[in-house]
């Protein structure tokens, strides 16, 4: 698949979640589009991310809570570091 049409598609998925709540909500929308995996991954990916913006544990207890490698709390806590501060507030805001 190109770049194109993997942004043409990403743009697509994220248009169908700004949906109004007239099909059943976006759990609803999200369970047709991702395998159960999928969902899986990205609770795991939320709760990485709590803890990182809690800040309470070291990375490598959060590792071994999470049942992930340090080097997927490193990728998180990288991406943390690159993401506009406005949304670091929000994410801190709604997770922490």
């Amino acid at each position: 698949m190109s770049v194109k049409a993997r942004t043409a598609g990403w743009k697509e998925f994220l248009r169908l979640c700004q949906l109004p709540d007239t099909t059943g909500g976006l759990d609803e929308i999200l369970q047709a589009l991702l395998t159960h995996e999928e969902i899986s991954q990205l609770a795991l990916r939320v709760e990485l991310l709590r803890a990182l913006l809690k800040g309470e544990k070291p990375q490598r207890q959060i590792a071994s809570d999470l049942g992930v490698s340090i080097a997927t709390i490193t990728r998180g806590s990288n991406m943390l570091k690159t993401i506009k501060p406005k949304l670091h507030k929000f994410l801190g805001d709604e997770l922490a």
